[in-house]
């Protein structure tokens, strides 16, 4: 169960990431592909609900996301709790806030990490309706519907739903649905794009 807890997590990322690659809205495959390299950095504030059967209220967290092509990723919660998802160069790491300071975490799967950037990979040149691993469908309203084939996929994810913007260039939320009555739903704010990011941004917190 763990290992599939923490594929869900850095699937989650990995949606998201691709997701503001569009640049434009249309309902051709090979245009959304051509438009993926016109993204070269993203920076967004986030709001995350989860809602679960169990609980009257969603959970709140919030954040900042970096993004910076061609593969550079800070997934940063800031609140209620800290934690830092890095991807630079080829390597994924993770840090949680402690009572004196930032501490590596040695707790992510490397196998499930390996299937996340095995989807990253596709997704990063567009290639939605090609992944042997989803099916895609472009539907009404701005949408982009994600449905697992696998059944390791689609035991913990039964589909993800990515709602753009009219704004050129931006997400405005994506809902992950996990069950009947359970989903994760991350919502942007404050989006920038193209923007010249500081190297730091992508270095691991002082520990």
């Amino acid at each position: 169960m763990k290992k599939f807890n923490n594929f869900n997590i850095l699937l989650m990322l990995a949606t998201v990431l691709v997701s503001f690659i569009f640049v434009g809205w249309s309902k051709d495959w090979d245009q959304l592909r051509k438009d993926a390299g016109q993204i070269n950095t993203i920076r967004a504030d986030f709001i995350q609900e989860k809602h679960l059967q169990i609980l009257s209220r969603p959970l709140i967290s919030k954040g900042v996301f970096y993004y910076e092509a061609p593969g550079s990723l800070r997934w940063e919660y800031q609140s209620p709790i800290k934690s830092i998802l890095l991807m630079h160069k080829g390597r994924v790491t993770r840090y949680i806030w402690a009572e004196n300071g930032f501490r590596r975490d040695s707790g992510l799967s490397l196998q499930a990490m390996q299937i996340v950037l095995e989807e990253i990979t596709m997704w990063l040149r567009g290639h939605f309706a090609e992944n042997p691993d989803f099916t895609a469908s472009l539907e009404p309203d701005r949408k982009i519907m994600l449905t697992p084939k696998k059944k390791a996929f689609s035991a913990i994810i039964r589909n993800i739903e990515l709602i753009f913007s009219d704004r050129p260039g931006v997400i405005k939320s994506v809902t992950i649905y996990e069950g009947e009555k359970s989903f994760t739903r991350i919502i942007f704010k404050n989006v920038r794009v193209n923007e010249v990011l500081k190297e730091t941004v992508f270095g691991a917190p002082e520990l």
